[in-house]
């Protein structure tokens, strides 16, 4: 891929520059063309809808951001916090759109595995990869969002395991963004029947304050027997824009343990959807989010039950300080054909401030008649008796309220089954406590 100036915005203009300067096959030019048509002809969401009713993006200037191609720099890249002290089978980092740095250990790449950069990756192992790019598995007409990932993409990480390998050390992605700057990318995992692996991946701002706009897209593809154990820390500045698509496809007793932990941005809008598949697959998903000033974050989440005897678990749990605003919306979606469903969904929210502000909607949607689906969801401040029961014990009243926000949280780190990730979790979270 060569590199040029991209700096029109999201015009045609800049889509024809943008794809000038990549050498891809024509199948993959034809999908982002059709997606750039379907992004040209799609307005901003606007709270009219009944998705984004609750979510106010009035503020957002698209045509303030544009793609680059100035050379970016690793130094660029703030330390990871999930990856600290663990040996990687491999790595991948990218800033404002752009791979700089990637890598999989010799064992691995032996038995099959892709990983690293998907620009890179989707040129040299094209029809490999084609099937599962052509799944679509994220409609590009979901949103004008969903649509401009699909045309713009850059910078993204794929990982594919082969049938049968199962790989036992952690891979990471790190996506960074500069201050003003952009993220595009698109991950993409594939694991085959029977194959094993644990994939961290984290995004971060250069600087706390940095703004930006990510527009991301995750596909993770579990097929029968697979077990993919997937992490997801967003961590960006607190004045970026993030809008994100996520889908995951579980197969055939295939399992998927997703977790997602939402710290950063400015205003986040981020639709999660696992759709079960194939017959006795289980979906488990973990959600941790801390908000805190103005920040917005919206999270839809989506347990699709498409086979018989599957199950699935979600457990989000959100704390928020100051003004911030939190907005989790929950469906649990039963197909006539999907007997024997066993489905679960629950949210939690801690009120660290009487300002602050959770919107809590689980919603269930049923046509089999052999299920077991619950939901639930509670709302509750900091009791004042814990605190004054902890400060008689030497605290702080600061160190009081982190130990309360890390016992509230230790349900959802108790289900995490690496070490680093709690950690690391529990660390950022306390860190942003203060005192009330």
């Amino acid at each position: 891929m060569s590199a040029t100036l991209v700096n029109t915005g999201f015009t045609a203009e800049a889509f024809a520059a943008f794809m000038a300067a990549r050498d891809e096959p024509d199948w993959l030019v034809d999908m982002r063309s059709s997606a750039f048509d379907t992004f040209s002809g799609l307005d901003l969401p606007t709270r009219s809808e009944e998705e984004w009713m609750r979510t106010d993006i009035r503020l957002l200037k698209l045509d303030r951001y544009a793609l680059t191609a100035n050379s970016p720099s690793d130094s660029a890249a703030p330390e990871a916090l999930l990856a600290a002290g663990v040996e990687l089978a491999g790595r991948s980092v990218s800033v404002n759109s752009q791979p700089v740095e990637g890598g999989l250990a010799e064992k691995w790449a032996k038995q099959g595995v892709l990983f690293g950069s998907l620009d890179a990756l989707v040129e040299s192992h094209a029809n490999r990869i084609r099937p599962y790019f052509e799944r679509q598995l994220i409609r590009t007409d979901q949103d004008k969002f969903s649509a401009l990932n699909a045309a713009f993409w850059s910078g993204g990480t794929l990982l594919l395991v082969p049938r049968g390998v199962q790989v036992d050390q952690p891979l990471h992605s790190l996506s960074v963004m500069t201050d003003g700057g952009i993220d595009l990318g698109k991950t993409l995992v594939i694991l085959e029947e029977g194959a094993e692996a644990t994939f961290m991946a984290e995004t971060a701002s250069s600087a706390v304050g940095d703004g930006g706009l990510h527009c991301g897209s995750i596909e993770l593809i579990a097929e029968k027997g697979a077990r993919l154990r997937y992490v997801n820390l967003q961590n960006w500045g607190s004045q970026v824009w993030h809008f994100a698509q996520q889908m995951g496809h579980v197969g055939e007793k295939a399992n998927l343990q997703w977790t997602i932990g939402a710290l950063g941005s400015r205003l986040a809008k981020v639709n999660q959807h696992v759709a079960l598949t194939g017959q006795d697959a289980e979906a488990q998903v973990n959600g941790v989010i801390f908000s805190q000033g103005k920040q917005h974050l919206c999270y839809n989440t989506h347990q699709h039950h498409m086979a018989p005897f599957c199950q699935s678990d979600l457990l989000y749990k959100g704390a928020l300080q100051d003004h911030s605003r939190s907005v989790w919306r929950g469906m649990i979606k039963v197909d006539n054909v999907a007997q024997r469903t066993n489905a679960y969904q629950r949210n939690d929210n801690l009120m660290l401030t009487a300002s602050a502000r959770a919107d809590s909607i689980p919603g269930l949607e049923i046509e089999a008649d052999d299920v077991r689906c619950t939901h639930g969801s509670t709302s509750g401040r900091v009791d004042d008796a814990q605190l004054f029961y902890a400060m008689t014990r030497g605290y702080t009243r600061q160190e009081a309220v982190r130990m309360i926000v890390n016992g509230f949280f230790q349900q959802v780190f108790d289900r995490i089954t690496i070490e680093s990730v709690r950690e690391a979790l529990g660390e950022a979270i306390g860190q942003r406590v203060r005192d009330l």
